[in-house]
């Protein structure tokens, strides 16, 4: 059986290959052999995630016809790449791109730190804020009060406290998307919600197509039920989903599911606008699979000139008969990571399996919680308190943006217009070698290939809105001690960073 989930064109690899800007040689330096240079440029293609590992590439005659270059050329530069590791052939298969043995996807980087390592390490790897107080607490007090009639039940709810799910309900229609209670689920947290969503509908064994890169922990949970994942490469910067590469996808590997995050992806920060939404909604029920939206950062736009008026219609809204698109929403990146909270949007009788089969997994959310959100919702401290954190993260963003730009002019990034994190190329380093020189610098970073299937993004690292004026400043100058580190190839000897508080 082939070993490859989806396909790469002679045409479309030409395309990526011809976008690749050639460095200029130094003085005295000679030029790669024309295969070595193919090579090169079909290994960055991996690296960066712009080709997806395990897709088939074109056939050596296609290719080299595609590229004006000579059948020999292209045999060579599939021989160098094999010989490397960066592709994989079977007689009668063809060949497909992979990862060298030895390079697990890195594990650390978006856990969040000891609180005794707080004042030592500056973490960039958790993309969450503080709590947006005095909100927080206002919506716990509101909560107690609430309280006492749910006590008096068993306080077991399933599918959500039927408050909570006719509140959401309002907040989609509220969004031009008419919705019911009977089509709410709450949940614990977004993880919760596609946990669940993933184990009924992609057993063992089933394909999910997913963005690359893509949110780490939500690769991690779908590795983890067992389903193999099928990248599909986003596009260029902040410009996103390449609709045809994606139709191209879903109908050559029918997964039983696709997950996307259509408003300011984790981790590029990219924004679909709707011709995106609706080419993919149309895509997925060509194809028969279910379209997972995650909404989790919905509402933190963050330029002066966005708004809710100005955000592009949700996915669900281009899927009107409820067949094709699953939402998932979250209180945990709008409000408060700790306000474990989350829900699904979806046909009536999708939400009915889902809280059958939560029989026999966590039985139901916390009901104080559920009324914390509620109460936020109702009383009109949501608005205030997601307002509050918006101006927190483009602070950051702004001061960040601006301390990488200085203590590191060779890293290359878009700034998203919103969303909590800054997908940066940092000047040809390896994100992975970066994240443990980091670790030594007092800077904790999470590397590209968390974002990736199988170790692609070697070149990237992600950075979130996490902190701003001077910690984010003394955040790029531990990051510039790591990239010299690893420029330098230097290892042990490392002062300890000192003890910083903002």
């Amino acid at each position: 059986m082939a070993q490859w989930t989806s396909a790469m064109g002679a045409a479309q690899l030409a395309r990526l290959l011809n976008s690749q800007q050639e460095r200029p040689a130094g003085p005295g330096a000679r030029r790669p052999p024309a295969y070595r240079a193919l090579a090169d440029g079909i290994r960055l293609l991996v690296l960066e995630g712009r080709v997806p590992v395990a897709a088939r590439l074109p056939a050596e005659r296609e290719l080299a016809l595609a590229l004006s270059v000579s059948r020999t050329t292209v045999a060579a530069a599939y021989e160098a790449l094999r010989s490397e590791g960066f592709l994989e052939s079977r007689r009668g298969a063809g060949s497909w791109t992979a990862v060298p043995a030895g390079n697990p996807i890195p594990a650390r980087g978006l856990e969040p730190l000891p609180p005794e390592a707080l004042g030592s390490v500056i973490d960039l790897g958790c993309a969450s804020l503080p709590a947006p107080e005095p909100w927080l607490t206002r919506a716990v007090q509101g909560a107690l009060e609430e309280l006492p009639p749910y006590a008096h039940t068993h306080g077991d709810y399933p599918a959500g406290l039927p408050a909570l799910r006719e509140m959401i309900a309002e907040r989609y229609t509220a969004r031009g998307i008419p919705t019911m209670p009977e089509q709410i689920m709450v949940t614990t947290g977004a993880m919760g919600a596609i946990d669940a969503i993933c184990h009924l509908f992609a057993g063992r064994g089933e394909r999910i197509a997913v963005e690359s890169p893509s949110y780490a922990n939500i690769l991690q949970l779908m590795r983890e039920t067992g389903a193999r994942l099928v990248p599909v490469a986003m596009a260029e910067g902040l410009s996103g989903w390449d609709m045809d590469r994606w139709r191209q996808v879903l109908r050559e590997a029918a997964p039983r599911l696709a997950y996307v995050v259509a408003d300011f992806h984790n981790p590029t920060g990219a924004l679909a606008d709707e011709d995106q939404r609706r080419r993919l909604v149309d895509a997925a029920r060509s194809a028969g699979t279910v379209l997972v939206v995650d909404e989790t950062m919905t509402e933190l736009w963050l330029d002066e000139g966005l708004g809710v008026a100005d955000m592009p219609r949700p996915v669900c809204g281009f899927d009107p008969a409820g067949s094709t698109v699953i939402t998932v929403g979250s209180a945990s990146k709008a409000f408060w990571a700790g306000m474990r909270i989350g829900w699904v949007r979806a046909a009536p009788d999708v939400i009915r399996s889902l809280v059958a089969a939560r029989a026999y997994a966590d039985l139901g959310t916390p009901v104080l919680e559920q009324l914390a959100v509620n109460w936020l919702f109702s009383a009109g401290g949501w608005e205030q308190a997601v307002d509050l954190r918006r101006a927190q993260a483009r602070e950051n963003r702004d001061a960040l943006v601006s301390a990488i730009r200085r203590e590191l002019p060779t890293w290359e990034f878009e700034v998203p217009q919103g969303g909590l994190t800054l997908w940066v190329r940092a000047g040809g380093l390896s994100g992975s070698r970066l994240a443990e020189a980091g670790e030594r610098t007092g800077v904790r970073v999470p590397s590209g290939p968390r974002f990736g299937v199988d170790g692609a993004f070697e070149g990237y690292v992600r950075l979130p809105f996490t902190v701003g004026g001077a910690v984010a400043e003394e955040a790029a100058v531990r990051l510039a001690a790591a990239a010299r580190l690893v420029e330098t190839g230097a290892t042990g000897g490392v002062e300890a960073p000192r003890t910083f508080v903002a």
